[in-house]
């Protein structure tokens, strides 16, 4: 199947092939037709599935070929849970529509008011917005819905995880009855589900990966270790692999900032991103991380939501988290778009239950390697397979060539690993694209809100 089959016409598949994409994924092939259809959509897909294009291309397909939005107006509305989300979606609008002439804009809180105010005051078509901040843009008069003909409602079960269930229904209360709705999410559960029984009618359900699915080009396994010797297993990795770029996965503010500045005296470039973080200080790490500047970002997961990172190589998490869900969240953030990646866990004897409870969701026990000089005090008390201790390249044998086994020829520098994958108001928060033909490049491109 190709993007020409959909129903797109030639300005909008002229911006996707610009992009490197040829084939739709999944997702876009089942929502696509049925939005440019008109129907309701809720579709249970994670993010690396290339659900973003699945709504936003047909959005835009549909309101190209009617009247421009008067003022203060919005005729499709986007409702994220992060801002870096909102951003990262807002680039993509931006790259997918720029042949076409539309407006768009993204609105999230803390950056100043006043520029977004005057936005959206020649109107837009479309909006992509945080709960919080479109709420204040509305009481003060800003941004009005009349002639709404789109609701997205993205990460929807994130939504409800940040508390925003609140701010949503204030914001259905404002929105015109006769509108066509779509709903996304990670998960359905019951919480969901009563949240759409009073915003989609008779809408097309489409799944594409159960809430429980890693993805099998990402390769998973797991270093048991001592809690306080985590930081000096993770210097040791990073310098032992030599690994260039690094998404760290910490389950607090002040735990991201502590490593952070652990790894920094260690002599690696890193960064943390967190919602305590101002946007322009998030907004330079990612770049910083992009470009090379910065080898290691430590992240909180709600930060992480909206990091958009091609070609990611390497995902570490630093702590397990509590939730089980936040683990396939995490790791989902390398091996996206049919590209290999590699998720590594550093699991101390305390964290057997948060083990326990991946292992039970994702159906799989995950390969424990012990890396010699890093051995536990105690054995971990979760799952089954454990490998002698290593000599600490933590991935794989080298090759004839110089080469780590499962490495790709593209030249990721992260990926030593011979495994095969079978294996309140806006807070901080990516999603994925269409299928993009694989290329060489050794660094990940991070995007946070630019074409």
């Amino acid at each position: 199947m190709s993007f020409t089959s959909l129903g797109l016409s030639a300005p909008i598949l002229d911006a996707v092939a610009e992009q490197g994409y040829e084939t739709p994924s999944p997702i876009q092939a089942k929502a696509i037709p049925a939005v440019l259809e008109g129907r309701d959509v809720m579709a249970a897909a994670q993010t690396g599935t290339g659900k973003t294009a699945g709504f936003t291309l047909p959005i835009l397909e549909r309101l190209s070929a009617g009247t421009r939005a008067p003022a203060k107006q919005v005729r499709a509305l986007i409702l994220t849970p992060t801002r870096e989300l909102a951003a990262q979606i807002g680039a993509n609008i931006e790259a997918y529509g720029k042949n076409l002439p539309l407006r768009s804009a993204v609105v999230f809180g803390g950056v100043k008011v006043n520029p977004q105010i005057a936005k959206l005051r020649g109107g837009v078509d479309i909006l992509v917005a945080t709960p919080g901040r479109l709420l204040d843009l509305y009481s003060q008069k800003a941004v009005s819905f009349d002639a709404l003909e789109v609701l997205v409602m993205d990460e929807a079960d994130r939504m409800l995880d940040m508390g925003f269930i609140h701010d949503i229904r204030r914001i259905l209360k404002t929105l015109p009855a006769k509108r066509q709705n779509l709903m996304f999410s990670a998960t359905f559960s019951q919480e969901i589900r009563a949240l759409a029984k009073g915003m989609v009618n008779d809408p097309v359900e489409i799944s594409v990966t159960p809430r429980n699915t890693t993805a099998e080009t990402v390769t998973q396994w797991i270093h048991p270790v001592d809690k306080t010797r985590k930081p000096a297993l993770l210097t040791h990795l990073i310098h032992e692999n030599q690994w260039q770029q690094v998404l760290v996965f910490m389950r607090t503010k002040h735990g991201a900032n502590r490593l952070s500045r652990q790894l920094e005296d260690a002599g690696i470039e890193a960064a943390a991103i967190h919602g305590n973080k101002s946007q322009n200080a998030r907004t330079k790490a990612l770049d910083g991380f992009k470009s090379g500047d910065i080898r290691v970002l430590v992240a909180t997961d709600i930060a992480a939501r909206g990091l958009d990172i091609d070609q990611l190589p390497q995902v570490v998490n630093f702590e397990l988290p509590n939730v089980a869900e936040d683990y396939v969240h995490r790791i989902g953030r390398t091996g996206r778009a049919g590209a290999s990646g590699h998720a590594v866990s550093l699991v101390s004897p305390e964290e057997g239950k948060e083990l326990a409870g991946i292992e039970r969701l994702t159906r799989q026990t995950l390969e424990r390697q012990t890396i010699a000089g890093f051995e536990p005090s105690e054995a971990l008390v979760s799952g089954q397979g454990t490998s002698p201790p290593r000599g600490g390249n933590g991935g794989g044998q080298r090759n004839g060539n110089g080469r780590d086994n499962g490495q790709r020829r593209g030249g990721n520098s992260g990926g030593n690993d011979s495994r095969n994958s079978n294996a309140s108001r806006d807070r901080n928060g990516g999603e994925n694209r269409p299928r993009r033909r694989r290329g060489g490049r050794g660094r990940g491109n991070g995007t946070q809100g630019g074409a």
